[in-house]
């Protein structure tokens, strides 16, 4: 019976750091420096340049689960990842568009950075 009771302990504390995990996810911090940042983003001009279409969202919550709906947050410590603006699409680890609705987020082209702006990196 203990060995239930231990078992049943783990998991539950599993299913509690794999919601603490999601409930997290797209939080964004942005760092003035390349060397601060987990990820260098370079914004284009055009939807058709993009690996990644972005959609900034009112509230943490609304972010869960998706690298394409960002959430800046005040707090680095806050941050699922830390990104850095800039100037030159050569720089960029992933190049974005900011989209206008929700429903035109996503990514649009293959990219090493998939499914890894919404965990803490590192």
């Amino acid at each position: 019976m203990k060995g239930k009771a231990v078992f049943l302990h783990l998991l539950v504390a599993a299913a509690m750091t794999a919601t603490a995990v999601v409930s997290g996810a797209g939080n964004i911090f942005e760092v003035k420096y390349e060397s601060q940042a987990d990820v260098k983003v370079a914004v284009v001009q055009y939807e058709s340049q993009a690996d990644l279409c972005v959609y900034v969202v009112d509230y943490e919550g609304q972010a869960r689960d998706s690298d394409a709906l960002w959430y800046y947050v005040n707090y680095e410590s806050q941050a699922d990842a830390k990104i850095c603006f800039v100037k030159y699409e050569s720089q960029a680890d992933v190049k974005i568009y900011f989209v206008k609705y929700e429903s035109q987020a996503g990514w649009r082209r293959s990219n090493p950075w998939r499914g890894r702006l919404r965990r803490k990196a590192g």
